[in-house]
C-alpha cells in the first residue's frame, strides 16, 4: 500500500556558507498525483547526474524500515518522507522485491530498476552527516521505479505485483554486492546480468574491479 506521497520542487538552501540546490525536502500531498515518465507531478530533482531520469523517476521507501531507524536514531521524530522518498510503502522491503518487478499503483504501472545509493544530501535532510555512511552500511536503501505507463496514484492505493523478469535478484542482493568486502562471484555475476539500471551497473563493475 502507498502510505504517503511526497513531492518537492528543487530549491536552494544555505549549506557550508553557500547555496545548494536540492529536492530532498519533500512534503506530503493529498489527492490524485500524476506519475509521468521522469517524475511525479510537482516533484523535481536538482542534480540530474545522480538523481532522476527514466530509471529513477520515483523513489520509494518501505515503512518496514522506519522502526529500524527509530531504534538507530532515538529521540528523532521520523515522519514518513524523512528519507526523501516520493512514496512511503508497506508490504515490501529490500529482501522481498526484485530488480525488474512490475508494480501497478492506481492507473500507473512501474518497474523496479535499482536500490537508492545515498548521497550527502541525506545527511543534510536528517541533520546528521554520519547518516550517509550509516544508511549505506545498513543496506536499507529503498528502491527507484521507472514509469512504464503514466497514470494517477494517490495515498491509500494498493501496490499490485504484476510479475518480474525471472532473475530473482533482490534489492538486498544488489546492496550486498556493494557492501560486502568479499562478495560471492556467483552473486556478483547474477546481479550484473540482471536488468539493474545501467548507471548502477557501471558503478558496481567499477567497484568490483577495484576489489580484485
Amino acid at each position: 500500500m502507498v502510505l504517503r506521497i511526497c513531492v518537492s520542487k528543487a530549491k536552494n538552501i544555505d549549506w557550508n556558507g553557500s547555496q545548494l540546490a536540492t529536492g530532498i525536502f519533500k512534503l506530503p500531498v493529498e489527492g490524485k498525483v500524476k506519475a509521468r515518465r521522469l517524475n511525479l507531478e510537482g516533484d523535481e530533482q536538482a542534480d540530474l547526474t545522480v538523481h532522476g531520469g527514466t530509471d529513477k523517476a520515483v523513489y520509494a521507501y518501505p515503512d518496514e524500515q522506519y522502526e529500524y531507524w527509530k531504534t538507530e536514531m532515538p529521540g528523532r521524530d521520523l515522519e514518513w518522507g524523512s528519507f526523501g522518498e516520493n512514496l512511503t510503502t508497506s508490504g515490501f522491503d529490500e529482501n522481498s522485491i526484485c530488480i525488474g518487478d512490475k508494480l501497478k499503483i492506481g492507473t500507473a504501472r512501474f518497474v523496479v530498476t535499482q536500490p537508492r545509493m545515498p548521497c550527502f544530501k541525506l545527511g543534510i535532510r536528517l541533520g546528521d552527516p554520519s547518516m550517509v555512511k550509516r544508511f549505506y552500511k545498513s543496506g536499507k536503501w529503498g528502491f527507484y521505479l521507472a514509469v512504464l505507463e503514466e497514470g494517477e496514484i494517490e495515498t491509500g492505493d494498493q501496490i499490485i505485483p504484476e510479475g518480474g523478469d525471472g532473475n530473482g535478484v533482490t534489492l538486498a542482493d544488489v546492496a550486498r554486492c556493494f557492501i560486502s568486502p568479499k562478495v560471492d562471484f556467483a552473486l556478483l555475476s547474477k546481479v550484473l546480468n540482471s536488468n539493474l539500471a545501467a548507471q548502477m551497473k557501471e558503478q558496481l563493475e567499477y567497484q568490483a574491479a577495484r576489489k580484485k
